[in-house]
Formats: structure tokens, C-alpha cells, sequence
């Protein structure tokens, strides 16, 4: 991923990152704590209790219905057949407080990017959405919005707030000793809740196969991190375990396992794409995606297991026999399977899970097959 020119920017919660000791790395424009204790240690207490992750750095924004929300649900539909202008997905469909995955689709049906889109819950007015993009991609996206849904719709940015994912199997009980209303939530619904009288917005989500949450906080809400932080539950995570994390989990990162060239139908993201919206075909790129939902896409996106102990990292070649059939887009060594693990794209015809493949590491063939993902089995609250 190319990092901008100039001065990389900092999160609210830079300085408290350094006080714990913290391995800074530039990523998407932003100086951010690559690890502390050390990448196989937070991988496995996040597995195991509860891991805290600054996200700050992603794009956190409201669309709104120009004039503001509504108390009417009609507002809803109004703002959702908006959005539903750049996405193949469900949002008009959405129930209050539920949140979707979806992608943003070019004309030929690549992905622009990966985003949630949250309606906001019963008892909160309608025709806003609340929708957190990648952080290398917010400029782009937020362009886009702005350039295809003006002069209907507003968007008000919040990349200034404290964005963090509190992640693992005791994240509920850590969460709702602050916001009781958390473990009511079930998987992909969001509310906003109050701090301190402040809005915090609660979405029980994340990009590591646990259960948990991220909360979007006012971005003088350090104080509250550093409380989460003191719970023995608790440890601080960096980006390293996160990118182990959600590998191990099956979870694809925009710019590496699906970029503007592959559609959803190749990012086996064809389930982003309900019923309704296919049978309607009005997103872009509908032509193509249906016809390779119809009929199959050229290339998959699949689960690679390596057979050695050899990590396969992003850009080796795959072959079976001597045909070259794909490349890896993500790899490394998953703490939690103890094993490397990996994903790519192969041709169409090599994409059943347990074909065997040979992988070309450091110029060394090593033997491996298509494996069914995710490699660690999701955890979150249904």
C-alpha cells in the first residue's frame, strides 16, 4: 500500500500509545503502533481475553438527508436509495440499529473499497447512516460520495474522533461494565450511547473472528481508553496482530486481497449482494457481476495452506504443475493454527478447496492446497 508524501498524521491517541511502549509504523498516513508486547502475544491474548486496538486512522462518517434527519422512517429510504446508487447491497432493508458489510463498486463492478453501513436504532431519527471506510481509501470514497449523492445528501466527517475495537471473548464483559446496553447487541447491530453525557457510538463488529465492539468516542476520550486499558482483561494490540488476526479469520484487507480490478464474485463477496438487489440489477457494474454470478468468475479468492512451515507472503506465484494459476495477496504465520496460512486468487478450475497447489518461495517450490475459510472459526455474538 503506498503511503502518502509528508508528515504522517496522529491518532488522539498517539501520546498514550508511546507511554506503553509502543513499536510506531506509518500506515495510511498515520503514525501507529505496529506492536507492543510483540505481535504472537497480543494475537493470542486477543483469542484468548480481550485486545484494544486503535482504528482511529479509518473513516468514520454520517450521511445525512440534506435538511437533516427525520423522525419519519420514510427518511430511511430516502438516504438508503442514496447510498444504494454506489453499493450492491441490502440498505434500505435494513433494520434499525442493524449495520451491513458492502463494497464500492466502479463501473465495471471492481471493489473502490470495503465499508459497514449502520441505520441508526429505534428511537433515534432516520435518515442518517452511519459508515466507517478504510483509512488509505476515505479521501476517495468520501469524494465520491459527495460528487454522485450532492446536492440529497450531507456528509459530515468524524476521522477526528478516537476510533477503537475492543476484540476477544471477554469483550462483552469489559464493554458493558461502562455501557450496560452492549451486550444487547447482537452481531452487526450498532446504538448510540452516552459517556459522560457524550455520544458514543457502540457497534458490536470487528476484523479479528472474535466477538466485540468499536466504539467511535469524542477525541478527547483518552482518558476513557487509558481506563479500559487499566482492566486486567485488557491488553493493548497493534497492527501486526491485527493483520494476523484477521488473516487467520478469513477477512480480506482492501488494497491486497481486493483492489478496483476484482469484483465481489472474485472476492468470494458475492454474499454482499442480497437477493433483492440482484434481482433489481441497478449498481454498478450489475451486468458483469450477474453474469459471473450466473456463470462464473475467471479467478476465486480461496484459503491457501502451505504444507511446511515456510510463510507464502503476498505476491508469490501459484502453480499447479507447471501452469502458473494465481498468487497470494495475503500470507504469514497464524499464531493461533500454528501453521502459515494464506489467501489468493487462483483460476476458476483450481478453486476447490483441497486442489493441490505448488507455491514458488524465495524461488523454492513448496507444497500446498486450497484450504476452506476461515482457518480459525468465528466467534461472534448471533
Amino acid at each position: 500500500m503506498t503511503e502518502p508524501n509528508g508528515p504522517l498524521h496522529k491518532t488522539p491517541l498517539f501520546e498514550l500509545h508511546q507511554t506503553l511502549g509502543a513499536k510506531m509504523v506509518g500506515f495510511a498516513g498515520y503514525d501507529m503502533p505496529i506492536q507492543f508486547e510483540g505481535v504472537k502475544a497480543e494475537h493470542l491474548w486477543t483469542r484468548e481475553s480481550c485486545g484494544l486496538f486503535d482504528v482511529s486512522h479509518m473513516g468514520p462518517c454520517f450521511l445525512t438527508l440534506a435538511g437533516g434527519p427525520r423522525n419519519d422512517p420514510d427518511a430511511h429510504i430516502e438516504i438508503a436509495k442514496l447510498i444504494e446508487m454506489l453499493v450492491p447491497s441490502d440498505i434500505q432493508g435494513l433494520k434499525p440499529g442493524q449495520a451491513r458489510l458492502t463494497v464500492l463498486l466502479n463501473d465495471e463492478g471492481g471493489i473502490l473499497d470495503d465499508l459497514i453501513i449502520t441505520r441508526p436504532a429505534e428511537g433515534d431519527e432516520q435518515g442518517r447512516l452511519y459508515i466507517v471506510v478504510n483509512g488509505a481509501m476515505k479521501a476517495q470514497d468520501w469524494d465520491i460520495m459527495r460528487e454522485k449523492l450532492s446536492p440529497h445528501a450531507e456528509l459530515e466527517r468524524a476521522d477526528d474522533r478516537i476510533l477503537i475495537a475492543v476484540q476477544g471473548p471477554k469483550a462483552e464483559a469489559v464493554i458493558s461494565d461502562h455501557f450496560p446496553k452492549a451486550a444487547e447487541l447482537g452481531f452487526m447491530e450498532g446504538q448510540r450511547m452516552f459517556l459522560n453525557d457524550a455520544p458514543v457510538m457502540v457497534s458490536r463488529c470487528g476484523y479479528t473472528g472474535e466477538d466485540g465492539y468499536e466504539l467511535l468516542l469524542p477525541s478527547d476520550g483518552v482518558a476513557f481508553v487509558a481506563e479500559l486499558l487499566a482492566d486486567e482483561r485488557v491488553k493493548p494490540i497493534g497492527l501486526g496482530a491485527r493483520d494476523s488476526l484477521r488473516l487467520e479469520a478469513g477477512l480480506c484487507l482492501y488494497g491486497h486481497d481486493m483492489d478496483a480490478s476484482r469484483t465481489p464474485v472474485e472476492a468470494s463477496l458475492t454474499w454482499v449482494i442480497q437477493k433483492n438487489r440482484r434481482e433489481r440489477a441497478d449498481f454498478p457494474g450489475a451486468e458483469i457481476i450477474l453474469d459471473q454470478i450466473a456463470n462464473g468468475a475467471p479467478v476465486k479468492r480461496v484459503g491457501i495452506q502451505p504444507l511446511d512451515r515456510a510463510p507464502a507472503r503476498e505476491g508469490t506465484e501459484i502453480f499447479v504443475g507447471d501452469e502458473k494459476v494465481g498468487e497470494i495477496t495475503s500470507g504469514g504465520f497464524g499464531p493461533t493454527t500454528e501453521t502459515p496460512v494464506a489467501m489468493g486468487y487462483v483460476a476458476r478450475e483450481h478453486a476447490k478447496a483441497g486442489t493441490e497447489l505448488t507455491l514458488m518461495v524465495r524461488g523454492k517450490p513448496r507444497a500446498a492446497k486450497v484450504a476452506k475459510l476461515p482457518f480459525v472459526p468465528h466467534n461472534y455474538k448471533r
